[in-house]
């Protein structure tokens, strides 16, 4: 008998997923995990004793310790009977006890394991809308809180229900979180790109954003919403609260949902700059609920949390009527709840007795590790790196000898593709492609990021400068 041909083919799978491209995990960190299996299997093999990961942003898996809090309160909720133990009062700190016996009281079945309401548990999403005033001095509906899995799910759920064609598009920043790129390739929109400034520091001007958004519109396509990354993913800008208020004004003007990732609100490392939520600066202008249409995301991925593994996040959904919320604990209701229980349990809880010195020391180290990367950087010829400001990332730009450019043409690479490539095979060293977040025409990027652990930071600069002097003076003109 034949066999019959395979039921499922690359030719016969959904060309979206064909199309959906994700550099962060592309095939720069694919070559980084041959080459670390090379070394395992073969110890002196390559020119470097271990690989470095600076593509992506998983604080924890590059040596950052877990807050004790947050570990503490989630060890006792996943174990009540710990707290029946006279001996948990001499390992666990007393507030980490009394919040988990608060957060299990209000739990269905007082256990992690279960499902929790549609939204997340209401104790919880009551923790989240408290926060969430006393950061803004204004206050939050628990209602309008939905507990997420991570930022991402909560990406998914609002691209699903704003895109229904590829009539539909979206304005997104260039340079972007390619979670943006990919997710409204992925559910058959448009993205409509709109490019940040380099030479302002990454500057989101409304002129561009006007000139995109007519371009758009005159190519048929309906503009749903406007994505803004602040702090900035790859480029650690932090918005001014002018910009902002302009940047209100213009989504409220234009009709468009403002899509606010702020996922990096508590890594700004300026003293001349400030987070302030959008939520914050819509209201501060006298914009109720019914004024703008505002999702504004967070994740305990990110700031000092680095809990990139418990997938815990939120979107505060704000300004959209009654009837499309329904429609949005819908797409809960199929899921049967949005997010894990511990998730739910990391977003909604701090504790400044004791944990307020580690989350500090957290930031602090960021801080120095930022200055110490963008300092060596702008120190490379044919380097140009901004100022890190916030988030967790470095995206300098490489003026690149004319003779790499041809050598990366002759192994059909972008030359900051075939520049990444060289940097991994000399050094270990793992960075992004700025061509997998886009930029500007004719303009070559990396990103890393600044989480390798600080007393390493030293010694992968000097490997860092020793290869970029190497390259330059194998390519120089």
């Amino acid at each position: 008998m034949d066999s019959a041909a395979p039921a499922v083919t690359i030719e016969s799978i959904n060309p979206k997923v064909l199309g959906c491209d994700y550099a962060i995990r592309g095939e720069i960190a694919s070559h980084a995990q041959r080459l670390q299996h090379e070394l395992q299997n073969k110890p002196g093999s390559h020119p470097f004793n271990e690989i470095l990961y600076f593509n992506v942003g998983s604080p924890q898996s590059l040596g950052q310790k877990a807050i004790t809090f947050f570990r503490e309160v989630l060890v006792l909720c996943d174990h009540p009977p710990l707290l029946d133990k006279s001996e948990t009062h001499a390992l666990f700190s007393g507030d980490a006890i009394a919040r988990a016996r608060q957060i299990l009281d209000v739990i269905p079945g007082r256990t992690t394991g279960g499902y929790s309401d549609t939204l997340g548990v209401k104790g919880l999403r009551d923790a989240v809308a408290a926060g969430i005033g006393s950061r803004d001095g204004f206050p939050a509906n628990p209602d309008d809180v939905f507990l997420t899995d991570g930022a991402t799910p909560a990406v998914h759920i609002i691209m699903q229900l704003l895109i229904r064609s590829e009539k539909d598009g979206i304005l997104c920043p260039i340079p972007q979180y390619p979670l943006y790129s990919a997710s409204i390739f992925l559910h058959g929109g448009s993205l409509v790109p709109y490019y940040l400034d380099e030479s302002t520091g990454w500057g989101l001007e409304i002129a561009e954003l006007k000139k995109q958004l007519d371009d758009a519109r005159s190519k048929g396509i309906t503009v749903r919403a406007l994505v803004v990354i602040n702090p900035g993913n790859p480029t650690g800008q932090v918005l001014a609260k002018e910009n902002q208020k302009q940047i209100v004004e213009f989504c409220k003007n234009e009709g468009l949902v403002l899509l606010a990732d702020e996922v990096y609100q508590d890594n700004v490392y300026v003293d001349d700059k400030k987070f302030n939520s959008f939520k914050k600066i819509a209201r501060s202008m006298g914009y109720e609920d019914e004024d703008l249409c505002l999702v504004s995301i967070h994740s305990v991925s990110k700031g000092y949390y680095g809990e990139c593994g418990k997938r815990g996040g939120y979107m505060e959904v704000t300004g959209f009527g009654k009837e499309v919320k329904e429609q949005i604990c819908k797409v809960a209701i199929v899921n049967l709840c949005f997010s894990n229980i511990s998730g739910q349990i990391l977003v909604g809880d701090e504790s400044y007795e004791s944990f307020n010195a580690e989350k500090q020391g957290i930031l602090s180290s960021l801080a120095r590790r930022a200055k110490a990367l963008e300092d060596a950087f702008n120190g490379l010829e044919g380097v140009t790196c901004n100022k890190a400001e916030g988030a967790m990332y470095l995206f300098p730009r490489l003026h690149l000898p004319q003779k790499a450019i041809e050598a990366a043409k002759a192994v059909d690479a972008a030359p900051d593709m075939f520049y990444a490539r060289c940097l991994l095979d000399a050094t270990g060293i793992v960075v992004v492609p700025g061509s997998g977040f886009g930029q500007e025409p004719g303009t070559w990027h990396i990103r890393c990021t600044i989480l390798p652990q600080e007393e390493k930071i030293p010694g992968i600069i000097c490997r860092l400068q020793a290869f970029h002097e190497a390259f330059m003076q194998q390519f120089r003109d």
